[in-house]
């Protein structure tokens, strides 16, 4: 099956292909519009998003495509400050009549509102670090591509007598920011992910890749991966909850320490409500722990801009487990007499700004070399239906899947029934033993960051679960 869903028609001279991105000019003449009409409207000051995305994604199942669809959205969300107030309304069409509409129904919510009396008047004309991750073999992916790499995919799960179901999706992105202090930002890229789940069986395995560049992901190579680890996960022994040594695979890592980006906000700690209060400069984890927020690593994707068009900085959040800095809004920074960090939401918002970037430092171990040196533990491929239980202690639950190994005497030697977990995230960055090369991972509870794989001593399972 296969549809296609387009936004209301932006007006414009010469339309480009169903498969390409509007110029830029063209989103810049979308801002340019409002700010004319807000100058005609009771609206103080006036800022200007447009969104733009198009997407395509090939879904299999039972070894072959079920499904192909495709999207291309743009939308135009415009917020307005008038005596103290402000507020945001969104259209998708770009006709004057629907832009004049829009920013009436700004004006009228912003109204309705209370005064905000840290609300700030809208920051100036910025210079921005430029950032290329705008990949053209990954716009110009087609359906067809998706296919013969699904169906490779497919045929070696056939192959091994396996079953394989997933996604191979491929999208670029767009937006621009402009306000009537003269500031403008725009950026664009793209990205493509394969996920693939191999069944064998009653067993299964999961592997997947997130990237700018198509030419990154291997989709041959990742279904051979859970293939293979699906086909040894079959016969899985039950063991007795407890503390385990765990190695935990880069996405297992990442669905976890996710968790604490929220943590490093300053608008967090004010609200006391961030693991880090009362813990700032101090030893929280271990030595062998340092994190950064880095919007211009190699391996990231992102603006180099905020909600409000600050430029993003790089902000060392902790440095060998002491966790010293925070990252700032606007309104943050001018409570805690701060220079803005660039790490601001769109206003208005409850949250303030958290650091979307997350760079984990790395190590030199291999997983083999994590394995081999491993008298007895567990190597976990990753976890899911992960909650917070104790935000102040980071205390997650959660559960393992898709391939949990026994390792003994260096080697793997069986599978494992699934377990359910109690553990700190704290306590678990400080028993950190080994850490491999840091990767761009993806997983399905937390956006993508650059993390290692990790050692860790007595991490805590606290039951079987039931599958």
């Amino acid at each position: 099956m296969s549809s296609v869903r387009k936004s209301a028609p932006v007006r414009r001279v010469g339309k480009p292909a169903a498969s390409q991105l509007f110029p830029e000019r063209e989103l810049r003449d979308i801002v340019e519009t409002v700010l004319r009409l807000a100058k005609s409207t009771a609206s103080d000051e006036t800022e200007v998003h447009v969104d733009e995305t198009i997407s395509a994604l090939t879904r299999f199942a039972n070894n072959a495509i079920h499904q192909n669809v495709a999207e291309h959205g743009l939308t135009i969300s415009i917020r307005t400050l008038a005596d103290g107030r402000t507020a945001r309304a969104t259209t998708n069409r770009t006709d004057e009549d629907s832009l004049r509409a829009a920013l009436q129904a700004s004006l009228s919510l912003a109204h309705s509102q209370p005064k905000d009396p840290r609300l700030l008047p809208l920051p100036g004309r910025q210079r921005y670090r430029p950032v290329n991750r705008f990949v053209k073999q990954t716009a110009a992916l087609t359906p067809e591509d998706r296919a013969r790499a699904v169906r490779r995919a497919c045929d070696l799960a056939i192959k091994n007598g396996q079953v394989a179901a997933g996604i191979f999706s491929s999208a670029q992105s767009q937006s621009a920011l402009g306000n009537s202090r003269g500031l403008f930002a725009a950026y664009r890229d793209t990205h493509a992910v394969f996920s693939i789940t191999m069944q064998d069986g009653s067993a299964a395995s999961w592997a997947k890749a997130n990237a700018a560049s198509v030419r990154d992901i291997d989709p041959q190579q990742l279904a051979r991966r859970a293939g293979e680890k699906a086909h040894r996960a079959a016969n899985a022994r039950e063991l007795t909850p407890g503390r385990y040594t765990v190695i935990l695979e880069p996405a297992a890592v990442l669905d976890l320490v996710g968790f604490l980006f929220y943590d490093f906000s300053a608008t967090a700690i004010n609200d006391q409500r961030s693991c880090f209060n009362e813990r700032m400069g101090k030893q929280v984890f271990g030595k062998n722990i340092s994190i950064v927020d880095d919007v211009y690593h190699p391996l990231q994707l992102g603006a180099p801009f905020d909600g409000e068009g600050i430029p993003r900085q790089k902000v060392l959040l902790t440095d060998r487990g002491i966790p010293g800095n925070l990252v700032y809004s606007r309104a943050a920074a001018k409570a805690a007499r701060k220079t803005p960090t660039g790490h601001g939401f769109p206003l208005p918002n409850e949250y303030g700004e958290a650091p979307m970037n997350l760079v984990f430092s790395g190590g030199h171990s291999s997983l083999e070399e994590m394995v081999a040196s491993t008298d007895r533990g567990l190597l976990v491929t990753r976890l899911w239906y992960i909650r917070e239980v104790d935000p102040y202690e980071k205390i997650m639950t959660g559960m393992t899947r898709d391939g949990l190994f026994l390792v003994e005497n260096g080697r793997v030697t069986s599978a494992v029934r699934n377990f359910r977990f109690n553990q700190s995230l704290l306590e678990m960055l400080r028993n950190v033993e080994q850490l491999s090369p840091s990767v761009r991972a993806t997983g399905e509870e937390a956006f993508e960051m650059v993390v290692p794989a990790m050692k860790i001593r007595d991490f805590h399972f606290s039951e079987v679960t039931k599958f």
